[in-house]
């Protein structure tokens, strides 16, 4: 039996990224953001041609603002430091500095893998099924990610001002990419 461990993080070029948006009656005066998770590493257990095990440990203190659409100005680099704050604040970082996943059972789907497990994110734990695509590219597997999380479902309040006339989406989309060279 062939089994191996993969190692992922940010350094060798994957992303982990939070995609927010906006609504209220003053919803055009704020950002849709993407927030990078900069520090995160991710470990792929595999048994034969197929993962067995599957975690992943992110630090919310690494959260930064890369992008930001929409909004009556254009998001620069104090309008990033207020949005990096406020993300910070709403996940209460420095008494949930981590947010984890661990999977339970993986079972195979059309385009890669369907991992279901536990994730832990502002101190909630909850059952999830997330679907990953794993295209072998021959040297290398990518591997990608995408879907939706509701903040309210780990206590999280959703970022608003003006008393809730422009306030961020309570779903948030998540995207994970990365590429594991082959040995």
């Amino acid at each position: 039996m062939t089994t191996a461990t993969w190692t992922l993080d940010a350094s060798d070029g994957g992303q982990l990224a939070v995609r927010t948006d906006v609504t209220g009656r003053a919803s055009k005066m704020g950002h849709r953001l993407t927030i990078a998770v900069t520090s995160w590493t991710a470990t792929v257990e595999w048994s034969e041609d197929a993962p067995t095990a599957v975690s992943l440990v992110a630090e919310v203190g690494s959260l930064e603002v890369v992008h930001g659409e929409g909004g009556l100005t254009p998001l620069i680099g104090p309008e990033k430091i207020v949005a990096k704050a406020n993300a910070l604040k709403s996940f209460d970082a420095d008494r949930y500095p981590s947010i984890r996943f661990r999977s339970e059972n993986i079972t195979a789907v059309d385009s890669g893998f369907r991992l279901a497990g536990t994730v832990e994110i502002h101190g909630v734990s909850r059952e999830v099924a997330v679907d990953v695509a794993a295209t072998d590219l021959g040297d290398r597997w990518r591997i990608e990610s995408e879907t939706v999380v509701r903040q309210s479902d780990y206590k999280i309040t959703p970022y608003s001002q003006m008393f809730g006339a422009m306030k961020v989406v309570d779903d948030v989309t998540v995207a994970f990419n990365a590429e594991y060279r082959k040995p």
